[in-house]
């Protein structure tokens, strides 16, 4: 791979590195012992190396409590003596690009980046791999990056579409549209300058094709944030009254924005409405009854693979993918989708959130219904 020899154990840099920290470390001993005093028995090695960790913003709750810390452990794990270097970039591609070369003056190694606009980052990616620095393109895909570890977006937006498909035919059987007209649906697409969103976008057209639901209105929410969601919805439930049967939210963020909008205009019940990332929030939604599905995706996982990989990309390996996208070698992991009869094998069971956690005071006779809890005698 590109860069991703440059750096093994071996290398110029690192040997460099190493025969400067063992130089210091002598002068070190030898004061010690010049100013009588006993040097550690057991000094700390040289560093291994450097990786760099550059997540995109924070408004996703996974980043910060997920994301970060797993893959900080994992690092620590694997390699005692490497340093991780840590930025968000809060949804600033300006800012993520200053980040990037701050890291790459400080000496990283290897720059595990989670784009905030994938066209953007191809330059960081270029000047990286001009010093000779791999990068792991993570979440999101980067042209040119060294490898890739994410999930199958395209899969998950198909997921996310199938549900929802099958949650407005059933609703439209069961209390047809009237009025001779289809059942409409709105499609709150991820931000524009993330890849994902466009790969969510493919699998969820791709599951309404041929399908007899109509497409009322399409939105690419930026910066995926849920306060635009809520404003956008908030303005096609006054362009179409009465006919929004349905909502594809392409993450569970904007989920939250999408349900607030159709709850402030007095939707009961809420429209089926999709979701991905299993957020805490969602899955107290879906048991109450407010979102239809979300698509788990096993982001500590995730986290726990990228930081692996850095840690072989830093030692000089050159590890094997599992697939090729756009050329890139590229890892990527399975996503599960999780209704109401999926939260307790898939969330409690699997470890994601425990009953405890969703079943919070006001949640109680919604996670009683649900089977989560057992009603009090």
């Amino acid at each position: 791979m590109t860069g991703a020899t440059l750096l093994g154990s071996g290398t110029p840099r690192r040997r460099a590195r190493a025969a400067l920290t063992a130089a210091l470390a002598a002068v070190v001993v030898a004061l010690l012992a010049l100013a009588g005093c006993a040097a550690p028995e057991e000094p700390a090695g040289p560093s291994e190396g450097t990786i760099g960790l550059l997540l995109p913003e924070a408004k996703t709750a996974r980043y910060e409590t997920t994301d970060r810390p797993t893959f900080v452990g994992v690092v620590e794990q694997r390699c005692p003596t490497c340093e991780v270097l840590y930025a968000n970039a809060a949804q600033d591609a300006a800012n993520q690009q200053q980040q990037a070369e701050s890291m790459l003056a400080r000496g990283a190694d290897v720059l595990v980046l989670d784009a905030v606009d994938a066209v953007a980052a191809v330059s960081i990616v270029a000047e990286a791999q001009r010093l000779g620095v791999p990068v792991i393109a993570y979440d999101r895909f980067v042209d040119g990056a060294n490898y890739y570890v994410s999930f199958d977006n395209e899969l998950i937006g198909y997921l996310m579409g199938e549900a929802l498909v099958g949650a407005v035919l059933d609703r439209a059987e069961q209390d047809p549209p009237g009025q001779g007209r289809r059942p409409g649906v709105l499609l709150v697409q991820g931000s524009p300058t993330d890849p994902n969103a466009a790969e969510l976008a493919a699998g969820v057209h791709r599951a309404l094709d041929g399908e007899d639901i109509d497409v009322l209105a399409e939105y690419d929410t930026p910066d995926w944030s849920p306060d635009k969601a809520t404003e956008w919805v908030e303005g096609q439930l006054t362009q179409y009254p009465g006919r929004v049967d349905g909502v594809f939210a392409a993450s569970d963020g904007i989920a939250g924005g999408a349900i607030a909008a159709m709850k402030a205009a007095g939707l009961d019940p809420v429209p089926p409405t999709t979701g991905q990332d299993g957020e805490l929030a969602a899955v107290q939604r879906i048991v109450s009854g407010d979102q239809y599905m979300t698509v788990y995706k096993a982001t500590a996982q995730q986290a726990r693979t990228a930081a692996e990989l850095a840690v072989r990309v830093l030692r000089g390996e050159d590890p094997r993918a599992t697939a090729s996208i756009d050329g890139v070698p590229s890892l990527l992991l399975a996503p599960r989708a999780v209704g109401i009869d999926d939260v307790q094998r898939v969330i409690v069971d699997g470890g994601v959130h425990t009953v405890d956690e969703i079943c919070t005071p006001y949640y109680v006779d919604a996670c009683v219904e649900a089977g989560l809890l057992e009603a009090a005698p």
